[in-house]
């Protein structure tokens, strides 16, 4: 009887008593998720190229450096003057005879020598073309003047070694061209530089050195500035000057 009101009242409801027994009963595990079938690999073939944007502003190559070794008077000079200024007026070439045998080489150019264009003038200047003329020469003749720095270091300082080196293929293609007997190198900075040494000026005075590289006879004196400052050297620097004129008579 208990049966038959209950099934009668789930009809009522649209019911079986089957289906309350489904859903009365305890809750089916969830199921789980299906695993996603593997996605096919994609078929080989060539990367992709990547299409560089173009460069702008780049650096061109730098132009070939002259051949400076093959240029005469004229074409060094003009090279040298189209060179860096490095702050200087103008360049400070060299004055005297392309055919001297003797070479005056000291190391930079002064306020004076950036003003006019020409080495050793001024006061100095001046006592050098007097220890010129006491060995029968001058600056325009028989003698050839050059610094081995081609431009006036700022506040007339010591020239730098960049420096220094910027400007000795200039120097060294005057020697070329110059061949001369015999190098007088004056001043601590020019003889150290040019005999490639830090020996002290005292120490490489009182004899006949050779020029690196070259079979050339070098003698070192005192800076004519020098001179003007300590007047009680210039009996050495005589003595120098004539051991200068016994070397190019022996030579000539």
């Amino acid at each position: 009887m208990v049966a038959d009101s209950r099934q009668a009242r789930l009809e009522e409801l649209g019911l079986t008593l089957w289906q309350q027994r489904v859903r009365s009963g305890p809750p089916a595990p969830a199921a789980e998720p299906a695993e996603p079938p593997p996605s096919e690999p994609a078929a080989a073939g060539p990367p992709e190229s990547v299409e560089m944007p173009p460069m702008t502003g780049s650096t061109p190559p730098p132009a070939p450096s002259p051949d400076v070794a093959a240029m005469d008077w004229d074409e060094l000079a003009a090279h040298l003057a189209g060179c860096d200024h490095r702050g200087a007026t103008r360049p400070v070439f060299g004055v005297g005879a392309r055919d001297a045998d003797l070479m005056i080489i000291g190391e930079a150019p002064g306020a004076e020598e950036d003003r006019r264009g020409e080495p050793f003038v001024g006061r100095a200047g001046k006592l050098l073309d007097r220890m010129l003329f006491a060995m029968g020469r001058g600056r325009t003749r028989n003698a050839y003047i050059a610094n081995i720095c081609k431009f006036r270091p700022p506040e007339n300082r010591d020239p730098k070694a960049e420096e220094v080196a910027a400007d000795r293929p200039i120097l060294e293609r005057q020697i070329e061209l110059l061949s001369p007997k015999l190098i007088v190198a004056v001043g601590r900075v020019a003889a150290q530089t040019l005999l490639e040494t830090q020996a002290p000026l005292g120490k490489l005075r009182g004899q006949v050195h050779t020029y690196p590289g070259r079979s050339l006879p070098l003698l070192v004196t005192y800076h004519p500035a020098y001179l003007l400052r300590s007047p009680q050297h210039k009996n050495r620097a005589w003595e120098d000057l004539r051991e200068a004129m016994r070397l190019l008579d022996a030579a000539a």
